[in-house]
């Protein structure tokens, strides 16, 4: 390699920062394609948005996976992983809470409460999503036995919408509204079926939430609602020593985003990016040194809990890997 090379190899790593997203279907790789369009600084920051097997597994590429430094995450994929990777606290910060992820449990016109789901053929989309991870995590919560599969959802819908193969419902988890339910029409009947925090041991990872008509006018009656909870969404980074490379990248990261955030809600953006609330807390995370540092610098506005769990004070200073 020349010194030429060379010269332009060094100039665009330099300042290069891996984020994993997801898959290319689902909301958070969208959310990362966002986030690297708006702190986007040429040759002064530059982020790479990786298409992976899902936010799930994107702990798991977060905690080994060379070249990624950040990555959008489940709370409830980093809570199992709590069970496996005891230190998890000390290598994982958060940067943001970004969005929740409503539970959308849609079901044909018989199914009338939880407890008739029980032995129902039940869809979770397929291995990777959201919903194939939490919702069988939710159900067990909820301890609803149910039959599942995890087929691709348009399949799964038009089984359902037919009555065909036993499909009885859908699940969902996602960010609201969901396209899948605002196009076409729906027989009557067909209704989501209400989710309550204290249903299950939904305390510690879940958030409360709510499906409106304003959502689905559809599906709910207008001016009604149906309870549900969300999984919340985080954008974290790993735990880089202080003034190491690594370390100052993310640092720029957090900068440019914070600093541009404002761009994120504008019209073209996703819309949930207007709710996202800079000071929001990840209980049972530390926050990136750098990320508290802008928010107290700029934003000292008292800081508000993702969900309902303690905080671990977990120290900083994370491992190399």
């Amino acid at each position: 390699m020349n010194r030429s090379d060379t010269a332009a190899k060094n100039r665009l790593n330099a300042w290069t920062v891996g984020l994993a997203g997801g898959l290319l279907e689902g909301a958070p790789i969208r959310f990362a394609t966002e986030i690297a369009r708006v702190v986007d600084e040429g040759d002064a920051l530059h982020v790479l948005p990786i298409v992976t097997r899902g936010p799930a597994e994107n702990v798991e590429a977060l905690l080994y996976l060379r070249g990624v430094d950040a990555a959008i995450i489940n709370a409830d994929a980093l809570e199992q992983f709590r069970t496996l990777v005891p230190n998890i606290d000390q290598r994982i910060n958060y940067v943001l809470n970004l969005f929740p992820s409503e539970l959308h449990i849609l079901v044909r016109p018989e199914i009338q409460s939880l407890a008739d789901l029980k032995g129902k053929r039940i869809n979770f989309n397929t291995p990777g999503t959201t919903a194939a991870y939490s919702g069988p995590l939710i159900f067990n919560r909820l301890k609803l036995d149910v039959e599942k599969t995890f087929i691709p959802h348009p399949a799964a819908i038009e089984q359902m919408r037919k009555g065909e193969g036993g499909m009885a419902g859908v699940v969902f988890i996602t960010s609201k509204p969901v396209d899948a339910f605002l196009r076409g029409r729906w027989d009557p009947g067909f209704k989501f079926l209400p989710v309550g925090i204290e249903d299950g041991d939904f305390y510690t990872t879940y958030l409360p939430s709510a499906l409106t008509s304003k959502d689905y006018p559809q599906l709910v009656p207008e001016g009604q609602e149906v309870q549900t909870i969300s999984v919340p969404t985080i954008l974290a980074a790993y735990n880089w020593p202080k003034g190491s490379d690594r370390y100052a990248r993310v640092a720029r990261l957090v900068d440019h985003l914070f600093s541009r955030l404002d761009q994120l809600r504008t019209p073209g953006f996703h819309p949930a990016w207007r709710d996202v609330n800079i000071v929001a807390e990840v209980p049972g995370l530390r926050r990136f040194a750098p990320a508290q540092e802008w928010i107290d610098r700029n934003a000292p506005d008292r800081p508000q809990r993702a969900s309902g769990a303690a905080a671990s004070g977990a120290p900083t200073g994370g491992p190399q890997r």
